[in-house]
């Protein structure tokens, strides 16, 4: 059986919901419109879903090309409109510090409002809001069987691949086969993508990706049966990289590695 790119999942608003998509374009960077905007609480420390639910209720749209951002909300209202930026701060993304630039309009409000808690959005000078990002993660990548596989271990039909926030999921090889390829390139479609490390899981995982409720105990069903796979990071499921050439990748793309792979 090929390998082949079976889904592309991203949101404008990094920790709001993913969306599927057919078709992307990788830079060096990764994705424009993939976590363009991050939201920061009032010591400017970036948050995500990890305590904060209701930012997997909201749908983020963005045209980077206008520079256009549609917020929906789960009582179906829409915001939407132009980009404008402020002045520039300094946030913590994670332990580490980054530039960026608030985000002028409705947005943080609104969302403030949804949360309960105060928040201001903002859009980071150099590229999105990618995790790794001094690693190399403009990309992710998960296997449809290695999906299939936590299902199995955890006694669901199905487990919905967008609680682990991946870029790119595959078809076409077995349950956790992508391992191997860290380390090594892999042509996805058009692009090339150097893979640097696999993907630790956190609570995130946990939580229902259209309500955010926690309804699923992944990191245990990760840890019954994952906990001693050689990886470097703990509880692992999915890899992450940097693109070696740039290009549009689409659902239905072959993929294949470039270089042997250990047996």
């Amino acid at each position: 059986m090929p390998i082949a790119v079976s889904g592309l999942a991203i949101t404008a608003v990094k920790a709001t919901r993913l969306r599927a998509v057919d078709t992307i374009t990788l830079g060096a960077t990764g994705v424009r419109e993939n976590r363009r905007f991050f939201l920061i609480d009032s010591r400017d420390r970036m948050v995500n879903a990890t305590n904060i639910a209701e930012f997997e209720q909201v749908v983020a749209d963005y045209d980077d090309g206008n520079r256009w951002l549609v917020l929906t909300f789960p009582d179906g209202r829409v915001l939407e409109g132009p980009v404008e930026l402020g002045e520039e701060i300094e946030t913590r993304f994670y332990s580490d510090p980054l530039p960026a630039r608030l985000v002028i309009g409705p947005w943080a409000e609104a969302l403030s409002g949804l949360t309960g808690k105060p928040l201001r959005m903002v859009e980071p000078d150099d590229a999105g809001a990618v995790d790794r990002r001094d690693h190399g993660g403009a990309v992710s990548l998960i296997s449809r069987a290695s999906l299939e596989r936590l299902a199995e271990a955890g006694g669901q039909r199905v487990v919905d691949s967008r609680r682990f926030r991946m870029l790119i999921e595959i078809d076409g090889v077995s349950a956790h086969e992508e391992d191997d390829w860290v380390g090594h390139a892999v042509r996805i479609g058009d692009a090339t993508v150097e893979f640097m490390g696999h993907v630790g899981r956190c609570l995130i995982t946990s939580r229902n990706p259209e309500s955010g409720a926690i309804d699923l105990p992944t990191l245990e069903i990760l840890r019954g049966y994952r906990k001693d796979a050689k990886t470097s990071e703990p509880l692992p499921f999915g890899i992450y990289g940097r693109v070696l050439h740039a290009a549009t990748v689409r659902v239905g793309d072959m993929v294949s590695p470039l270089d042997d792979l250990p047996e």
